[in-house]
């Protein structure tokens, strides 16, 4: 198959106008988890690379907030990874600048008594460094302290201050199932107005997730034909190659549906499936999100798959299953494979099947979202004789990559050049981001956390959403609780998943993708 590679040059760059964004107030972001890895691996390297392009005021303050008494030495050690995992050369001088606007305090996050002492603590920084009364918390703790901390903080008066802008960022998971995200919900809304809330999904964050919108609505030949009259069928994966990396207590809680799906594949079939937004604002793209999920029927427990990965090989190394992972029970019904056939019962996609996967320890690692589109209904081409060169003319897809290699690629037929005959091969225009446009240091929390101080909460989940996606998974959830997996583990790590997952795209005579993150 011939692939045409699709480049941007300097001269289209040059055209594009180079908006001013805002810059935040200046204040305190506290991080609840600070001694934690997201914080070192992912908001600190995020910070910085905003404060490198000038998107940060001069004045402001990084808080880290846990429970070990580690002092002076955090300041050290979010210094090095914002080095290891930023990509930045430890001799910048920025950054020790930067580092000297970082401080940790020590803190049990169940000691209400140790709140009053934080708020006294932020009120001296901001004293000492010029800073308002700007304050974003995130929650980037373990989830049974959400509750906790946020009423904590209303009860010191942090939530809803006479002045300045307060707002909480909370990690997911955001409840483990509808009644559990319904109390959390209310719990945060006691403390917080829903306008204060940020429930982040950092796949938002990312550049190709964020360019659905503007692929579909900014380019007229794809929508007219971007519903139920052309397409056939949807494909969204999400694989990784990794296991439980460490992480067992809190995955034999999770799962696959709860970890994956339930957050990042709901909100990438959202942006494939919702209808145009009036704007961009984020009451508008909420509302056409929710109504994407609302649309979708109960899923029948035929309609979902489970699987658990048992040893194999992964790069050419022996890994162990995940039954032997380390803090994992032996006997474990955690799904670590989950996948489903969903309908969206609405006028643009009634009709077309969306087959949803997400696994650890598979093939790959990608991301990738594929929308094949329907035959033409006169194969006249097939009725000729094709040759040796091609044996099938192949449907049109298109297919985005979200991670890694991130780009969209448009498979389509073309005639092969010098035969006798109308041979039909298929040929790809791929399309790469990082040929267009350079590689991006960036991990998505920079647009997300970004927003989060400017007020925006467009590339935020609603608490409607959050309940609504909850709403469609929960009978899955109790009916897998409710009956101990027959054959566990049922597929091998570095493989595509349990073969039992087939049967879902069977009966429409269709397969798995299996070379996902690579040009179709």
């Amino acid at each position: 198959m011939a692939t045409i590679q699709m480049k941007v040059s300097p001269e289209d760059l040059s055209h594009v106008p180079q908006g001013q964004e805002r810059i935040p107030e200046p204040g305190i972001l506290v991080i609840f988890g600070g001694s934690g890895d997201l914080t070192k691996r992912k908001l600190l390297p995020a910070l910085f690379h905003l404060r490198q392009t000038g998107l940060l005021p001069p004045q402001f303050a990084i808080v880290g907030v846990a429970r070990r008494p580690i002092g002076d030495e955090f300041a050290a050690d979010m210094r090095q990874g914002i080095v290891e995992f930023g990509g930045i050369d430890p001799a910048d001088p920025e950054l020790n600048e930067f580092a000297s606007h970082i401080s940790y305090y020590a803190l049990n996050f169940s000691d209400p008594q140790g709140y009053s002492g934080l708020k006294a603590e932020l009120d001296r920084i901001a004293e000492e460094k010029g800073i308002g009364p700007d304050r974003l918390f995130y929650l980037a703790t373990a989830p049974e302290f959400f509750a906790g901390i946020v009423e904590n903080l209303g009860a010191q008066g942090m939530a809803q201050p006479e002045k300045g802008r307060v707002a909480v960022i909370i990690e997911k998971p955001f409840g483990h199932d509808l009644d559990s995200a319904r109390i959390l919900n209310q719990q945060v809304n006691a403390v917080f107005r829903e306008n204060q809330v940020f429930r982040i999904d950092h796949y938002l964050g990312k550049e190709t997730v964020q360019n659905l919108l503007v692929f579909r609505f900014a380019n007229r030949i794809f929508e007219p034909v971007w519903n139920r009259n052309y397409v056939d069928h949807v494909q969204i994966t999400v694989a990784e190659k990794i296991g439980v990396e460490g992480r067992g207590p809190f995955y034999e809680k999770a799962g696959a549906l709860r970890d994956v799906v339930q957050n990042h594949m709901m909100e990438l079939l959202s942006l494939v499936a919702l209808e145009p937004p009036s704007s961009f604002d984020a009451g508008s793209v909420r509302r056409e999100k929710l109504k994407v999920w609302q649309a979708i029927p109960s899923i029948p427990i035929l309609n979902a798959v489970r699987g658990q990965y048992g040893p194999g090989i992964v790069d050419g190394q022996h890994v162990v299953g995940y039954r032997d992972e380390e803090r994992v029970d032996p006997e474990s019904p955690t799904e670590t494979y989950a996948a489903l056939h969903l309908e969206i019962e609405n006028w643009r996609w009634a009709g077309v099947p969306f087959f949803l996967r997400a696994g650890k320890r598979m093939k790959r690692h990608a991301t990738e979202i594929a929308i094949q589109f329907k035959q033409p209904p006169l194969l006249i081409f097939n009725r000729m004789k094709t040759g040796d060169a091609c044996q099938e003319i192949l449907p049109n897809l298109l297919t985005i990559r979200i991670q890694p290699n991130e780009g969209i690629a448009l498979r389509f037929g073309a005639k092969v050049p010098s035969t006798p005959h109308m041979s039909v091969c298929p040929v790809t225009m791929d399309f790469d981001y990082a040929s267009a446009f350079g590689k991006s240091s960036a991990n998505g929390y920079e647009r997300l956390l970004l927003d989060a101080m400017l007020g925006d909460q467009t590339l935020f989940a609603h608490r409607d959403g959050v309940e609504t996606t909850w709403a469609l998974l929960t009978p899955i959830l109790q009916a897998w609780a409710s009956k101990t997996p027959e054959v566990f583990p049922n597929y091998f790590a570095g493989t595509w998943g349990p073969e039992c997952s087939d049967r879902l795209l069977e009966r429409y005579g269709l397969t798995w993708r299996n070379n996902i993150g690579v040009p179709s």
